[in-house]
C-alpha cells in the first residue's frame, strides 16, 4: 500500500532521521582533529545504535502502514518500502559492528577522532544513498560516499601506497559519478522527472531512445562502482588503510552499483542490450576473480578478489532479472565479508588450529564426471519437487541454481574419488542435496519478501536463452577444471599459470599505465 501525499507527509519515515543523527556524532569528532577522543568514543558506537534503533522503527512503521515516500512540493527526499528498509537495516547494523571494532582496533592512534569522524559520515551518506527517493539526492549521496571514503583511505597519508590507492578510487569512482549525472539529464529528458518510482512506473511502457542511452550509462555507473573487469585494480590495493575501513568498503560500499541497478530495475529491464551486458561482464568478472583468488597468499587481498568475484556474481543476478536473489547475494555477502576481514587477524592462528584430515583424495577424471552428473541429478529432483509444491520457475531461476550446484560438485569429485572413504562421500553429497534445498528455499523466502516491489524476470527470447546457455557452460567448464586441478597440479607448465594469475594476468598494471597509476606524489 502507497499512502497519499497528504498521509506520507504527516508520517515520515523514521529511517531518515538515522543518518542525521551520524552526521550530528561525526561533526563532534571532525571539529576536535588530533586529540583523544577519550569519552567521544561512547558517542560514536552510541550514535550507531540510535541509528539502528531508527531503522528498525521504520521497519515496524512500513508493516504496519505500508510503503511511503516523503515529497516537497512533488520532490520524493526520501522512501520507504521493503528494499529501502533491508537495505538501510543491512548498512546501519554493519555501520555498528565497524564501529564498535574501530573503538578497540584504532585505540592509541593519533588521528583516531578524525576516523571515527569519517566513518560515521560514510556510514550515514550510504544509509541516504539506499533510501533516496530521487536522483538528485541518489547522485548527492553518491558523491558524499566517495569524498568521505577517500579521507578513510588516507588515514595514513605518509604511506605512498595509500596515496595511490585513494587516487586510482577517487578516478574511477568520480568516473561513475559523471555517468551517473549524464544518464540523470537524460532520463529527465525522457520522462520530465528524477523521481525513481515515477521513473519506474513510467519505463513500464517502454523506453524513448535518450532513455536507452540513459539505461547503458546507468549500468556502466554500476560497473565502476563494484570494480568490474577491467577497471577493478583499485578494490585490491586499498589494503593500506586499517580493517575497519576494508569491511566498511567490501560489506557495503561496493554494493553500491547493485543497489543503484536494484532501485532503477524497472527502467534497466527495459534495455535487454544493457541486461546482456551486465551478464557477460559480470559472469567474466566472476569466474576471473574466483580463479585469481585461489592463487593469493595475503588473506586480505584474497578477500578482496572474493569481494570482485561476488560483485560480479550479483550483476550476473541483476542481467538474468533475479533482482530478489540479487538483493539476497547483496545482504549475504555484506554479512559474510564484514566478518571476514574483522577477523582476518585470527585467520592464520585459527587454520593452524584446524586439526589437518590428512591427505587429500585426488579425483580422476571419471570421478569428477560422475560427481557433476550427481549433482546434476540431485538438483534436478529438488526442482522438480519444488516445481510441484510452489509453482515453476523461470529459466533463468533454474540455470543460477545449477551454476550454483556446480561450485559444490567439487566436493563430491573428491567423495567419489577412488581413494575416498565412504564417510567423505556421503558427507559430499549430502552438501550438494543441502545446496539444492537452500537455494529454492531462499528463492522463495526473497520472492516473499521483495518480488512484490520488483519486475518479474523477462520472458526468455532467443537472446536470453543463449546468454543463460554461456553462462552454464562457462560457469562449468571452469568447476571442471578447478575439480581437476589436483590430478594435474604437478604438471610444468602449472607453475607458471600460477604465476600469471596470482598477478590478475597483469590487466591492473595495463590500467595503471593508462592512467598513469604507477605515478605517485612524493611529499617533500
Amino acid at each position: 500500500m502507497v499512502l497519499s501525499t497528504d498521509a506520507a507527509t504527516m508520517l515520515f519515515p523514521l529511517t531518515a532521521f538515522a543518518p542525521l543523527i551520524l552526521l550530528a556524532a561525526a561533526a563532534l569528532f571532525l571539529t576536535r582533529p588530533g586529540c583523544r577522543p577519550r569519552r567521544l568514543l561512547s558517542i560514536a558506537e552510541g550514535s550507531a545504535l540510535v541509528a539502528i534503533g531508527l531503522v528498525v522503527a521504520g521497519a515496524v512503521q512500513l508493516w504496519t502502514v505500508g510503503s511511503q515516500a516523503h515529497p516537497a512540493s512533488g520532490f520524493a527526499f526520501v522512501r520507504l518500502d521493503a528494499i529501502s528498509a533491508t537495505l538501510a537495516l543491512l548498512v546501519s547494523f554493519i555501520g555498528w559492528v565497524v564501529t564498535r571494532y574501530a573503538r578497540r582496533a584504532l585505540d592509541g592512534e593519533a588521528r583516531e577522532g578524525t576516523f571515527h569522524g569519517w566513518t560515521l559520515a560514510t556510514i550515514a551518506a550510504v544509509l541516504v544513498l539506499v533510501q533516496a527517493g530521487n536522483l538528485v539526492i541518489l547522485i548527492a549521496s553518491f558523491i558524499a560516499v566517495g569524498i568521505f571514503l577517500r579521507q578513510l583511505l588516507l588515514f595514513y597519508p605518509d604511506r605512498n601506497e595509500a596515496r595511490r590507492a585513494a587516487s586510482k578510487f577517487t578516478r574511477v569512482w568520480t568516473a561513475s559519478d559523471v555517468t551517473l549525472i549524464v544518464a540523470a539529464a537524460l532520463l529527465w529528458q525522457a520522462f520530465g522527472t528524477f523521481d525513481i518510482a515515477t521513473l519506474n512506473a513510467a519505463a513500464n511502457d517502454g523506453l524513448p531512445a535518450s532513455a536507452q542511452v540513459a539505461v547503458a550509462l546507468l549500468v556502466l555507473t554500476a560497473l565502476l562502482k563494484t570494480a568490474m573487469l577491467p577497471v577493478h585494480g583499485w578494490l585490491t590495493e586499498v589494503m593500506e588503510a586499517p580493517t575497519p575501513v576494508s569491511a566498511l568498503l567490501h560489506a557495503g560500499v561496493i554494493n553500491a552499483g547493485g543497489v543503484l541497478l536494484i532501485t532503477l530495475s524497472d527502467v534497466v529491464q527495459q534495455s535487454p542490450g544493457a541486461m546482456a551486458i551486465l551478464v557477460m561482464l559480470g559472469g567474466l568478472t566472476a569466474l576471473f576473480a574466483g580463479v585469481v583468488m585461489l592463487t593469493q597468499s595475503a588473506i586480505k587481498t584474497a578477500l578482496a578478489w572474493s569481494t570482485i568475484a561476488q560483485m560480479g556474481f550479483m550483476l550476473l543476478q541483476c542481467g538474468l532479472g533475479l533482482w530478489p536473489l540479487a538483493l539476497l547475494h547483496i545482504v549475504a555477502h555484506s554479512l559474510y565479508k564484514a566478518h571476514a576481514f574483522l577477523s582476518s587477524g585470527n585467520a592464520v592462528r585459527t587454520v593452524n588450529a584446524i586439526r589437518k584430515p590428512g591427505p587429500v583424495a585426488v579425483p580422476g577424471p571419471g570421478a569428477v564426471l560422475r560427481s557433476f552428473g550427481l549433482a546434476l541429478a540431485l538438483y534436478g529432483t529438488v526442482a522438480i519437487a519444488f516445481t510441484l509444491v510452489v509453482g515453476p520457475k523461470t529459466p533463468q531461476a533454474l540455470a543460477l541454481g545449477a551454476i550454483l550446484v556446480f561450485g559444490v560438485s567439487y566436493l563430491i569429485a573428491q567423495g567419489l574419488a577412488d581413494a575416498a572413504p565412504g564417510a567423505l562421500t556421503r558427507l559430499t553429497v549430502a552438501a550438494s542435496l543441502v545446496t539444492a534445498l537452500a537455494y529454492f528455499a531462499f528463492h522463495v523466502a526473497a520472492q516473499v519478501l521483495w518480488g512484490p516491489a520488483l519486475p518479474v524476470p523477462p520472458v526468455a527470447g532467443a537472446m536470453e536463452w543463449q546468454l543463460i546457455v554461456l553462462a552454464v557452460l562457462s560457469f562449468g567448464g571452469v568447476a571442471v577444471a578447478q575439480a581437476l586441478f589436483p590430478y594435474w597440479a604437478h604438471h610444468p607448465s602449472t607453475a607458471g599459470l600460477r604465476v600469471h594469475l596470482a598477478n590478475g594476468l597483469y590487466l591492473n598494471a595495463v590500467f595503471d599505465r593508462m592512467i598513469g597509476g604507477f605515478r605517485v606524489s612524493h611529499k617533500s
